[in-house]
């Protein structure tokens, strides 16, 4: 199973770095994360409950930063196990800065075994890239609260506000349905998708109004049986 993408962050690398190192912030967007202790420096354990199609469960595992590279860059190792089966993969992150923003990008492999195995390599990469990018879009929801208590002077910029609840799982579960649509069908193929739709429709209407007018005819003609007979 391989993962790769980019997500902009509008604030300085500075800001966004010491944000990736910290269990509380990792553990609050994580879609799932039950827990997320530091076991070390730079190493952490934790529980995730995930659901991918018809498989799910918990899975614990450990997490380890390597080859840190203060602020630009990590390597993430990933071993986990649990009832639905086991995932061990390895990670790449780095930040590049680009004026006031900042772009991660991201890249992993990961091998996975056991029950989720059988939910085949499509719904598992959409399955992980939901899961990144709804972690990704609640660390921007954090990267802009440290913003605006830095901005404001009421707080400084180490003070991060309470974080917001990470996604439900019917929230990660409709996350998955919108990555397979966007994955499944270019931007061409979703445009002729509605036309086709429409088409559809239309032909549905017309033999709709066509029954009505063959279902009306019949029943006049009945109508006009019986007013002769009597």
């Amino acid at each position: 199973m391989k993962v790769e993408g980019s997500y902009p962050f509008a604030a300085p690398r500075d800001v966004l770095w010491p944000m990736l190192l910290d269990p509380v912030v990792l553990a609050n967007i994580l879609p799932g994360c039950e827990k997320l202790e530091p076991t070390g420096e730079n190493q952490f354990h934790g529980i995730l409950k995930i659901k991918v199609g018809p498989v799910q469960g918990k899975f614990m595992g450990d997490v380890v930063m390597s080859d840190i590279n203060d602020p630009e860059s990590c390597t993430i190792t990933v071993d986990g196990k649990g009832a639905p089966g086991f995932v061990k993969g390895t990670g790449a992150l780095r930040l590049e800065p680009d004026g006031d923003m900042t772009n991660l990008h991201y890249s992993g492999d990961a091998d996975v075994g056991g029950r989720l195995a059988s939910v085949g390599q499509r719904m598992l990469e959409t399955s992980a890239n939901a899961i990144i990018r709804q972690s990704l879009e609640g660390l921007g929801q954090q990267v802009q609260a440290r913003m605006m208590a830095g901005a404001s002077g009421e707080l400084s910029p180490d003070d991060l506000p309470p974080p917001p609840a990470p996604p439900s799982q019917t929230q990660f579960a409709v996350g998955v349905a919108k990555n397979l649509v966007e994955e499944y069908l270019a931007p061409d193929q979703r445009d002729n998708l509605v036309k086709t739709g429409l088409a559809l429709l239309g032909v549905l209407l017309l033999i709709r109004i066509l029954i009505n007018w063959w279902t009306n005819k019949i029943a006049q003609k009945v109508v006009n049986k019986l007013d002769k007979k009597e």
